[in-house]
Formats: structure tokens, C-alpha cells, sequence
């Protein structure tokens, strides 16, 4: 079997909720990373054999395959297949996992991966009544933007938590304070703040048209630890809760795209290769740390231990998940996770995150000249996936 290389990738700047790329339409935003992809490569976009495109929500502008809606708008081929996948939170990490498999079973050669999300546009939906004219009762109406909805009521009821409380579940259970926690935002903030000052992000980013960000839009140089004790806890009493706003991912709005071949598919030089592959899952109410056996699973088949890990892209949906996740990987130093800042500063706009951070520490393996790193990302319903990447 041949091996899986990651040729480009790129991203938009991340924007907050009713922000700056509100206005734009999930499909064109997709459309807009697809594009760029093709363009830096110089590839005939004719010669991408399928896109495959992660998307948590299709239940608005992005229903009906916006893979396939991207790639059209993005002005490739009609030849050109598209397919879209959910994995909630991991879609666009689960996007790369396909389109590398597909690869190294020698169905393609070159794969355009990645996803998109809107959570800005995400509608509000009603269940459809059991008669075309119910003559009496209420519906209920439902925000799509995030969390459950419409859920099986044979389900435990443990299980159809928010993700909030599973986050205060996590930071009871693994002992992690308010404090911790808060610090641990913190440095997000400012290690991200401080990455695009230096211009360590700009390699894979491109600008939306018409939406044009400096940075990220949910980054708060000025977030301190006093700051951020003021907020009330969002999911338990006060006084009992530590998980808040200021400890959390956002809202958020935004795509990637990652260019996969196989060796040689392209005469430019890749960033880096796909070497390990990882899922695990959990009980949905523990769903913040999926990610831990995920990579200890990704690390084993990549034959690589964690002392040989030189850093770590973890997507920050809460702190608490965040410091679960060290705790779960103790030979980890933790100065060598997310560097370059996390979620919690830079945003989550679900099925883009997954695309973010292997596509960081793709360009960053390459800024480094060689390295071993881990892409990992925890997924609502109990479930995490990781990806090892070498140079």
C-alpha cells in the first residue's frame, strides 16, 4: 500500500457567531478553501478524483451534499465527485481519514478533504406533525446551531447530557479546578494572539471575499485570569459549576481544505505524511476524553511512542476536556500542546476544526523541517479520533 501525503493545506480565518462571516453562505465558504487549494498547487482541478467535505449541521444552506455544492461553486469539473460526512466535531478530520484510505488502497491519487460550518446560519427546525393539518397541540422549535435535539427517548438519559455538562462531569471526575482551567483559556488566547503577531499562521490562510479578517476573530489579547473568574458557570449552580463562556469554544464560522496524494502525485513538495489513524469511543457522557485512547491507538499503528511526539494539535472544545486529555497523556509535556493556541481562542465551527488542526501541524512540521506530531479532536455522542503525521 502506497502512503498518504499532505500536499496543502489551508483554512479562513475562524469568525465568531453573528461576525464577520455570518453573511456568508456555508457552501460559498466551503467553496472559497476548495478554490484556494487548486490555485496554490497550481493543479487542474480536473485531476482531484473526489472531494469529500466533513459538515456537522446539513440541515440548512449546506443540506444536499455541500461537498458536491463547493466543488460546483468553486468552479471545478462536473467530473469532479464530491461526498459529504458527519462526524459531528471530528467531520473534517474524518474527511482526511477517507480520502487517505482511498489513497492508499490505490483508488485515487489525489483527494481534496476537509469541511465546512456555518453556525451563524444554521436554521431553526420543527419536527413534522403526524397530520398534514394538526388541528390542536404546540411544536417545539429547534436551534440547530449546536447541541441535541429531537433525541430517541430510549436513550439513556445520562447519555442526552449538553456537552457543557459532560464538561463539568469531566472536571469533577479528573479533579481539574475552575482555576486550571481559566489559566488554561488563558494561555490560549495569548499563545494564539501571539502565533498570528508572528505570522506563524499565515502560510495556510485565505480570505474570504468581501469578509476579510486580520486574525480569528474570537481572540482576546486581553483575557487574564481575574477576567475570566468573573464569568458565572453556564451548566451547574454557582458556586458548584467551573465551566463558563470564558473556559469554552465558541460559535463559530469557518472552512478547511487539505490536499492528500499519494508519493509523487505532485511535483511540489509535501508537508507531511499520514502514518497513524485512530478512533475510540466512549459512553456520550464521556465524550471529552474519546481522544485520549484515540491517539495512544493512532500513535501504535504509527509505530511511535509519546516520547517521540514533538508536538500535539488538540482541538480545545473545554478546557476541563482539554486538561482531561493531558491528564490521560502523562508523558506529554504539556508546554507541547497547541503552541500555537487552541479552540478556545481561535473557535470551533464544528465540521472545519478537524481540517484546522492537522492542518496546522502539517505546515507547522514543515516550518520545523521534520517531526513527529498528533492530530486529535473529541466528538459529541462519545467518540475521539486522532491522526499522527511525520516529516
Amino acid at each position: 500500500m502506497t502512503t498518504t501525503f499532505i500536499y496543502d493545506a489551508v483554512r479562513t480565518p475562524f469568525g465568531r457567531a453573528a461576525g464577520s462571516l455570518s453573511g456568508i453562505r456555508p457552501d460559498d465558504l466551503a467553496a472559497v478553501v476548495m478554490r484556494a487549494a487548486v490555485e496554490r498547487t497550481g493543479i487542474d482541478p480536473a485531476r482531484i478524483e473526489d472531494v469529500i467535505f466533513g459538515d456537522a449541521n446539513q440541515a440548512g444552506e449546506d443540506n444536499r451534499n455541500v461537498a458536491r455544492f463547493g466543488a460546483l461553486l468553486a468552479g471545478f469539473p462536473t467530473s469532479v465527485t464530491g461526498v459529504t460526512v458527519n462526524r459531528l466535531c471530528a467531520s473534517s478530520l474524518e474527511a482526511v481519514i477517507q480520502g487517505s484510505r482511498a489513497i492508499e488502497s490505490g483508488d485515487a491519487e489525489l483527494i481534496l478533504a476537509g469541511g465546512v460550518e456555518s453556525m451563524s446560519r444554521a436554521p431553526f427546525v420543527v419536527e413534522k406533525a403526524a397530520k398534514p393539518w394538526p388541528a390542536v397541540g404546540n411544536q417545539t422549535l429547534w436551534n440547530t446551531s449546536i447541541g441535541w435535539r429531537m433525541t430517541n427517548r430510549a436513550l439513556p438519559k445520562q447519555w442526552t447530557v449538553s456537552n457543557g455538562e459532560s464538561a463539568e462531569k469531566i472536571a469533577r471526575e479528573w479533579s481539574i479546578t475552575r482555576e486550571a482551567q481559566d489559566e488554561f483559556a488563558v494561555r490560549s488566547h495569548r499563545l494564539a494572539a501571539e502565533a498570528w503577531a508572528a505570522g506563524l499562521y499565515t502560510a495556510e490562510i485565505v480570505q474570504v471575499p468581501g469578509a476579510e479578517l486580520a486574525r480569528d476573530e474570537g481572540i482576546r489579547d486581553g483575557s487574564t485570569v481575574d477576567k475570566l473568574a468573573g464569568l458565572k458557570p453556564l451548566f451547574a449552580p454557582e458556586g458548584e459549576g467551573t465551566v463558563t463562556a470564558g473556559n469554552s469554544s465558541s460559535i463559530n464560522d469557518g472552512a478547511s481544505a487539505v490536499l492528500l496524494g499519494r508519493e509523487g502525485a505532485l511535483e511540489a513538495e509535501p508537508l507531511a505524511r499520514i502514518t497513524g489513524r485512530g478512533a475510540h469511543g466512549v459512553d456520550p457522557d464521556d465524550f471529552p476524553i474519546a481522544p485520549i485512547e484515540a491517539a495512544n491507538k493512532a500513535l501504535a499503528r504509527a509505530g511511535k511512542t509519546w516520547a517521540e511526539v514533538d508536538f500535539v494539535e488538540l482541538n480545545e472544545a473545554f478546557a476541563s476536556q482539554s486538561l482531561a486529555c493531558l491528564a490521560g497523556w502523562p508523558e506529554l509535556d504539556p508546554e507541547r500542546l497547541n503552541i500555537h493556541g487552541g479552540a478556545i481562542a481561535i473557535g470551533h465551527p464544528l465540521g472545519a476544526s478537524g481540517g484546522r488542526i492537522i492542518g496546522h501541524a502539517a505546515h507547522e512540521l514543515k516550518r520545523r523541517g521534520g517531526g513527529v506530531a498528533v492530530a486529535a479532536i473529541c466528538i459529541g455522542v462519545g467518540q475521539g479520533l486522532a491522526v499522527v503525521l511525520e516529516r
